[in-house]
């Protein structure tokens, strides 16, 4: 049986812009632009200038809305049809490029990214994170492939408030941990083993030039140390997403983050990727890699992180964190790990954790 294979293409620069009708001049000339508000208002201006004389146009710009829901990528694949668009531009960050990418695959129109920040990689996956009307997550929508191309304007990003690429850079290293413990032991088919080679770019960039990329982030400095945590962020991670089998496309990184927003008003507090960072020091403590756990510390602490529970406001304490324990251990991302883990180890890694 036959195998498809579509990879994430992609433009990255301070003029990443001026590339976009060369690549989608070949799908139409009619875009239906979608994104946040705050991502349009300060890259929308310079996606027009790149189009001017071109021939493409953007025959409407649409706010996404606050979560990428059913009902929202419905009613924009239905503005799409009606304003006569031939392809979907997304704008913003995670939740505003998903539901373009939904609304795109409703519509049966070809899709393009713009990230304004570098949290994620929605910008170069092929799936859609799918939340309920009241804000709870429903579901996860798989598309066939990504998006056509991906337009990186690492000005853009750099205008950004830095916390954003501290969190991306927290979650891409989860995904090179996540897979290499997922994966131990195992001989891989093509795909994932080549996923499992490719997660090294989801850290050991970030070691060497995340510090530097963060300071000149908070500077709004475009520097080569920004553009390799963005590609790190945006591109490996992405890659990683695309190839890997899902089996080993998370862990006990991820499965701590799900467990701790189960506590009130954790998640409007901390941002995912830095929660995940956390919970790859508690894995590596589980794991016994000590070693590995100070260095990740170290590199936290660096790009101001918190990496432990106090410094999330959460207390060390077995009846607080039972339910955190109990949705942790019991994780979709938990049933496929090379070990059993019970909800005594979790708590005795957090314990390591605290005591570093």
């Amino acid at each position: 049986m036959s195998a498809t294979t579509y990879f994430a293409n992609y433009t990255i620069g301070p003029d990443a812009y001026d590339a976009v009708p060369q690549v989608c001049k070949l799908y139409g000339s009619r875009a239906l632009l979608i994104g946040g508000p705050k991502a349009m208002e300060a890259a929308a201006p310079a996606l027009r200038q790149a189009l001017e004389g071109s021939g493409l146009e953007i025959v409407a710009q649409e706010v996404f809305g606050t979560d990428c829901t059913v009902s929202r990528m419905e009613a924009l694949a239905a503005l799409a049809k009606e304003r006569g668009a031939e392809m979907i531009f997304g704008m913003g960050g995670g939740k505003a490029l998903d539901t373009a990418k939904g609304a795109a695959w409703r519509a049966g129109l070809p899709v393009f990214t713009f990230p304004t920040i570098a949290a994620t990689c929605a910008g170069t996956t092929a799936l859609s994170v799918v939340y309920r009307e009241d804000g709870s997550f429903d579901h996860f929508d798989y598309f066939d492939r990504p998006a056509i191309h991906c337009f990186i304007h690492t000005g853009v990003i750099a205008a950004a408030p830095a916390c954003y690429l501290r969190a991306g850079m927290g979650d891409t290293l989860g995904k090179y941990y996540e897979c290499q413990f997922s994966s131990r032991g195992e001989s891989l088919p093509h795909s994932s083993a080549l996923a499992r080679s490719i997660s090294g770019m989801c850290c050991f960039p970030l070691l060497e030039h995340g510090a530097a990329a963060m300071a000149d982030c908070q500077a709004n400095r475009v520097t080569p140390a920004l553009e390799e945590a963005v590609l790190a962020n945006v591109v490996s991670t992405g890659l990683v997403s695309l190839l890997v089998d899902e089996n080993y496309n998370g862990a006990v990184a991820h499965s701590v983050y799900y467990g701790l927003v189960l506590l009130s008003g954790f998640e409007e507090a901390y941002l995912h990727g830095d929660v995940v960072a956390y919970g790859v020091l508690v894995q590596l403590a589980l794991d016994g890699q000590t070693d590995e756990m100070k260095k990740i510390r170290r590199f936290m602490d660096d790009l101001g992180i918190p990496a432990t529970l106090g410094q999330m406001n959460v207390p060390l304490d077995r009846s607080v964190l039972e339910p955190v324990l109990t949705e942790a251990v019991h994780s979709p991302d938990m049933e496929h790990i090379p070990y059993p883990v019970t909800e005594d180890m979790l708590f005795e890694a957090m314990q390591r954790v605290e005591a570093l």
